[in-house]
């Protein structure tokens, strides 16, 4: 397969391929800006990202906001040419103050889903930036494209397909991500990269809602499709669905230029195909992750103590969850693996050694 560049608007990268946000500190400006510098779209994820700024756990949000520009001149540096921006997911208290941070310290595009971004375009304004919402069926896709027409006179630069194997918090409901798995092959031999049937005809017919504002406003509207993609071949299935473009995150973290410590890259390395399991993250999100003593001790209904709220997600009461979110990410980021959420994509136990960014992206397009 020769990859085609990806074209959004005034800006291309050479190479069809976004680096997935994963936070917390795990994409940041290094992984991002060596994605970048090779002809990819690097994206750094602005959840907690300023965690090791010294006064996080007094001024969360100034420390949050103050590292956004840090780690975006980071990437800047590494790729001056680069296609670079952020996640930041709509679920972040304070989403407006991190695309705003976002625009002005100079991101390319921002992608945005944990939630439906439809107030994203009246952030952004008249800004340049290129916006991206995420989205993972059919249903929320026509939402969110009819609200932007219908209030913005807009349509996506981007539309992000995120399918039911990828890693962190899932769109799927419990019975959707039954339904969009069943019909995959139990047998790894019969079909190693496990396509599923039913998921396929949701991408379908997401495509569809797509063509109809492409028709409506005259222009394309480049999709991407993530999700539980590591090896080629399974990147050339998204293509034949019709992708512009594919969103990786799992096979970067077992790289050199990963933000992560190394022991949070080793546990990808040493975890088997039965350690990927869907846990409920504390404000009730399904999401995949590694099966470590930490997250048995949640499944278990082990209440387990946190430090003072930092405030991250919406809809988050600290006297009730049942572990903090913020201090298990900051623990996996650390490599403090034993007392760490450890959120990975569903193909995460195939990595067996540390790659550069450059051997991720050959096996995956040329």
């Amino acid at each position: 397969m020769n990859a085609a560049p990806l074209k959004l608007g005034n800006i291309e990268a050479k190479l069809p391929i976004i680096q997935g946000g994963m936070g917390i500190g795990i994409s940041l400006g290094n992984l991002a800006g060596a994605v970048a510098k090779e002809g990819g779209v690097g994206i750094i994820s602005a959840a907690q990202i300023g965690f090791r700024e010294p006064d996080f756990d007094r001024n969360t949000l100034e420390a949050n906001l103050r590292a956004v520009k840090k780690e975006y001149d980071k990437a800047r540096a590494i790729a001056p040419d680069g296609v670079i921006g952020f996640n930041i997911m709509v679920a972040m208290r304070h989403y407006e103050e991190y695309v705003r941070a976002a625009i002005d310290a100079g991101a390319d595009i921002i992608i945005s889903g944990a939630g439906l971004p439809t107030d994203l375009p009246k952030i952004a304004g008249d800004s340049d930036v290129k916006l991206a919402p995420i989205v993972s069926t059919d249903k929320s896709a026509k939402v969110i494209l009819k609200f932007w027409d219908k209030k913005y006179h807009r349509v996506p630069d981007l539309l992000v397909i995120e399918g039911p194997k990828a890693g962190g918090h899932l769109g799927f409901t419990k019975d959707q991500l039954t339904e969009y798995t069943d019909d995959i092959a139990v047998n790894p031999a019969e079909d190693p990269n496990r396509y599923s049937q039913a998921y396929d005809k949701e991408v379908a017919r997401i495509f569809a809602t797509v063509k109809t504002y492409e028709e409506a406003y005259g222009k394309k509207i480049p999709v991407a499709i993530a999700g539980g993609i590591e090896n080629r071949e399974q990147a050339e299935h998204a293509f034949s669905l019709g992708a512009d473009a594919i969103q990786v995150a799992t096979r970067f973290v077992t790289t050199e230029e990963c933000d992560a410590d190394i022991r949070y890259k080793e546990a990808y390395l040493h975890a088997k195909e039965e350690d990927i399991v869907i846990v409920k993250s504390p404000v009730g999100m399904p999401g995949r992750a590694i099966l470590n003593s930490f997250m048995k001790k949640v499944m278990a209904g082990e209440k387990i103590p946190h430090s003072p709220c930092h405030g991250c997600l919406h809809k988050c009461n600290p006297a009730e969850i049942p572990y903090c979110i913020t201090d298990a990410l900051i623990h996996a980021a650390k490599g403090e693996t034993e007392d760490a959420l450890l959120f990975c994509g569903a193909y995460a136990y195939r990595a067996d050694r540390i790659e550069t960014v450059r051997e991720v992206i050959d096996s995956l397009i040329s």
